[in-house]
């Protein structure tokens, strides 16, 4: 892979330790809500609940209200692992005949025939049922210390002030305005005269886009509570505007919603314990991997050598193979397909609490802005959930009617044979069960702490036969597995990444660390106080 950057530029964000809690996420902002509610007394929980609504205010091109998602819970009073499912579905009322095949590849990153005006992948037609509020519903009744109303109130707040634009939210918005462009809310929220907009260069200019409609649509949320975004004004406010633009969302969608207590996956692991998503996520995949890893990775002293990077090129590609045998979930149960081999765009936060609670939250609006559909009485940005379908008939994960997504994200908390408990995820769409594998490895097999296992290098063995290698690995893992496999290197970059992007919380005794990837711009660990 040819580029023009650096080689000699370090960066490095060392990881944050503390006796109390802390949250790791992708952005600082919301990261520091979160540490709030913890310094306040909330639970982990809380934490989970403030930070969410904060990232759908700052990162609107990750995540949101609109989107859906999954977390891992660890409750330490009771050592038990839960997992509360969140996923999008589709509208009962979608009609496949308004998807009609037009030849040619889609031309988005999945590997669908292309549907006419690319109905599926942007606009209201590619609206799912949004499921971020009722995972946060659910959360907050099971385990919630903190009125919902003031947990929302930081996000209502920081809608207020309008988006930030600095050199990443240009660069964000810019990834998408061609889109973005279409629908008049979006270019209104997102875009000046059309175009993306940029920070000024004097140390006083300030350039903000106002959220006016969101800020109302989050006042509203805090005041009536989380059903009313799926029973009340504010689910008729979000179908009204869907439906009026053409998409087949409905008050009927949105008001049959809930989100799903599950048990999670239980992957047993180098004498620990890996607690995974299970169902409709990457977590079957994850289960996989591992115990594939078991039997190949012997762990030596001083850190994975080329032999274990060889492993985990193994164990994924394997486990990958085995994923895109079967292309979707026919039972409810089965999730193996074509979403593994396609980026997405994605949040992922983790959170302990003082009390050793921990959460690994993962949450989507797919692809970058979602369906790039802003609502016009709401201000949220939607999911395009429908995009994880295959719009062609007869497969297994083939759009119908209120089917349930597959994803590939798989956040998840795990209990090491030495005592530590972390919990893990990240965002970067196929490329989050590598980095997160190799993380698990780093901390299980290897002993590492957070600030060497954030810093060591990895690989990436989602994109079929090829390996890439992160070019700060020694030339002789490198040349290595350029013997064994169709080898690339990388570098790690801010954009496009082409690792996947992790934020990592741990527990050793009563002290807690936390991370998230050195070279995402905005993200921090941030201990409470």
């Amino acid at each position: 892979m040819s580029d023009q950057f650096s080689n000699s530029q370090v960066i490095r964000k060392p990881a944050v330790s503390a006796k109390g809690g802390i949250v790791a996420a992708q952005s600082r902002k919301a990261a520091e809500i979160g540490a709030e509610v913890l310094a306040a007394g909330g639970d982990c929980v809380d934490a989970v609940i403030a930070t969410t609504f904060a990232l759908g205010v700052v990162e609107p091109w990750m995540s949101g209200a609109g989107g859906g998602g999954a977390m891992v819970l660890y409750r330490a009073k009771e050592n038990r692992v839960e997992v509360i499912d969140y996923g999008m579905r589709a509208p009962d009322g979608l009609r496949i005949e308004d998807y009609p095949l037009t030849g040619g590849a889609a031309s988005d990153l999945f590997p669908w025939a292309r549907v006419k005006d690319d109905r599926n992948l942007h606009g209201p037609g590619s609206i799912a049922v949004p499921g971020v509020v009722a995972g946060m519903e659910e959360a907050h009744r099971r385990h919630a210390k903190m009125p919902w109303k003031d947990l929302l109130a930081p996000s209502v707040k920081l809608a207020g002030e309008g988006l930030l634009v600095d050199w990443w939210t240009t660069a964000m918005i810019a990834s998408s305005a061609a889109d973005l462009r279409r629908y008049p809310a979006s270019a209104a929220a997102y875009l000046q005269d059309g175009l993306p907009p940029n920070a000024q260069w004097g140390i006083r200019s300030v350039v903000r886009m106002p959220q006016d409609r969101l800020k109302a649509t989050m006042a509203q949320l805090a005041a009536a509570g989380p059903r009313d975004f799926y029973e009340g004004d504010l689910a008729r406010s979000i179908a009204d505007d869907i439906q009026a633009a053409g998409g087949a969302l409905s008050v009927r969608d949105l008001a049959a919603f809930r989100a799903h207590l599950r048990e999670p996956l239980k992957i047993p692991y180098r004498g620990g314990t890996v607690y995974a998503t299970p169902e409709l996520t990457a977590g079957p995949t994850m289960a996989r991997t591992l115990g594939l890893l078991q039997k190949a990775l012997a762990p030596t002293q001083g850190g994975p050598d080329a032999a274990a990077y060889a492993a985990y090129a193994e164990a994924l590609q394997a486990a990958y193979r085995e994923r895109l045998k079967d292309m979707g979930d026919v039972d409810g149960r089965r999730a193996l397909g074509a979403e593994a081999i396609a980026p997405s765009c994605t949040t992922h936060f983790s959170a302990v609490d003082r009390d050793g609670n921990m959460a690994a939250v993962t949450q989507t609006l797919l692809s970058t802005f979602g369906s790039k559909f802003v609502t016009p009485n709401t201000g949220l940005t939607m999911n395009n959930g429908i995009m994880w379908f295959d719009p062609t008939q007869g497969n297994p994960n083939s759009l119908a009617p209120g089917k349930r997504c597959l994803t590939n994200y798989t956040p998840v908390v795990a209990q090491a044979a030495d005592g530590r408990t972390l919990a893990a995820g990240a965002s970067g769409g196929r490329r989050i069960l590598p980095a997160v594998s190799q993380l698990l490895s780093f901390v299980m097999d290897f002993g590492m702490d957070l600030d060497a296992a954030i810093h060591q290098p990895r690989i990436d063995a989602s994109e079929g036969a090829v390996v890439i290698g992160d070019k700060r690995l020694p030339s002789s893992v490198r040349e290595a597995l350029r013997g064994r496999f169709d080898f690339e290197e990388a570098r790690i970059q801010t954009l496009p990444m082409k690792f996947a992007c992790p934020s990592v919380v741990l527990r050793d005794g009563t002290t807690n660390s936390g991370v998230t990837e050195p070279f995402q711009p905005w993200g921090d660990a941030i201990a409470e106080g």
